[in-house]
């Protein structure tokens, strides 16, 4: 009874070690930013096409596979997956593309005129809550001050993100060849990296790849599946309710439907004030926040548990930890990070721990 006290606290010592140790880790490499942030910019730059169809084959691969246990030339599998992919994508870009631009374009130019629109309804609220303390009044000063200073800075980057043309044609041009070379050379690219690893690691380590692939794979399907969903339905709710700038509000939901707990709110908060801003209507707000709340009731409690399940099997608390970690470090794709990292993470500590019991 004794030994297994010591091993539970030996146990707990050894994963609060583990924390700090990674918190640190991770503090020094921001501290140190500044120093290689130029390289590592032009790193960024240089590999994202190669990671982005890295993840794209990686997801592909499976339904590939799932065809050819059919009896079907891997050949063929490989060329039919790929054209309804990127042929899907393509109609999509053709679609969805110039109305996202015009939308993000018209809010920008109309900000003026929503902000003066924002202002009066922000006076009318200080009118009804005038009974309230100095204090709350003050708290209410700074939370509309970031939400107003969050605002903007993401319309400057959404439209300097939808004018970099030149960039986007070369990713859109180079990322289809290469999710094409993955998809036929999956097995030989596994070969080459698994020439790295020394043979006496080998099967411990196919163990930890196929572990993390069995986990993360899984989540992150069923997230993309159900951020889908997220956002047709938001879409569908937008319109009907003839919500202006529906489409990117419905894409914006999708998005951020990619981080646990916070993620809803965080796509919830621009549809709501888009609706306040833009009519002043009550009605259409409660509206709004009524479709979202639908909308995340369905996901939470159908969608989820059903497509994404406990893929990744870690405690809320420490989800919820790492997303603030990543947020604090990152910002938002710190967040939607998070999960996918502590997953991995995870896994490689769980099985470095059982390698001295299993010798």
């Amino acid at each position: 009874m004794i030994l297994f006290r010591n091993e539970k606290r030996l146990n707990f010592i050894y994963w609060i070690l583990i924390g700090i140790l990674l918190f640190l880790f991770i503090y020094l490499l921001v501290k140190t930013f500044p120093f290689y942030g130029v390289i590592f910019s032009f790193l960024w730059k240089f590999f994202t096409p190669f990671l982005i169809a890295g993840l794209i084959a990686y997801l592909l691969y499976p339904i590939v596979e799932k065809l050819h246990s059919y009896r079907i030339h891997r050949g063929l599998a490989i060329l039919f997956i790929y054209l309804l992919f990127f042929g899907g994508i393509g109609y999509l870009v053709y679609r969805v593309y110039p109305q996202v631009v015009h939308q993000v374009r018209d809010l920008t130019n109309n900000f003026p005129e929503f902000m003066s629109l924002y202002q009066n309804s922000i006076h009318h609220l200080y009118e009804y809550t005038s009974f309230l303390p100095e204090t709350v009044h003050d708290k209410m000063d700074q939370v509309i001050f970031r939400i107003e200073h969050s605002l903007d800075a993401l319309l400057s980057k959404l439209v300097n993100g939808f004018t970099r043309i030149f960039d986007m044609v070369v990713i859109i041009t180079v990322i289809p060849v290469l999710v094409f070379y993955f998809l036929k050379d999956y097995d030989k690219i596994k070969g080459f990296f698994k020439k790295f690893v020394p043979s006496n690691y080998q099967k411990k380590t196919s163990e930890v790849i196929h572990a993390i692939d069995d986990s993360l794979g899984k989540y992150i399907r069923g997230q993309l599946l159900v951020c889908l969903f997220v956002g047709l339905t938001s879409l569908l709710i937008f319109k009907f309710l003839d919500l202006e700038y529906a489409l990117i509000l419905a894409i914006g939901m999708a998005v951020t439907n990619i981080i646990p707990y916070f993620g809803p709110i965080l796509g919830a908060v621009p549809a709501v004030i888009i609706a306040f801003t833009t009519t002043g209507q009550i009605k259409l707000v409660i509206f709004v926040i009524i479709g979202i709340f639908i909308i995340q009731i369905i996901e939470g409690n159908l969608l989820s548990p059903y497509i994404v399940g406990k893929s990744v099997a870690i405690h809320p608390v420490a989800i919820i930890i790492a997303l603030l970690l990543g947020g604090q470090l990152f910002g938002v794709l710190g967040m939607i990070m998070a999960v996918p990292v502590l997953t991995i993470v995870r896994v490689i500590v769980k099985h470095i721990w059982q390698i001295p019991a299993n010798h």
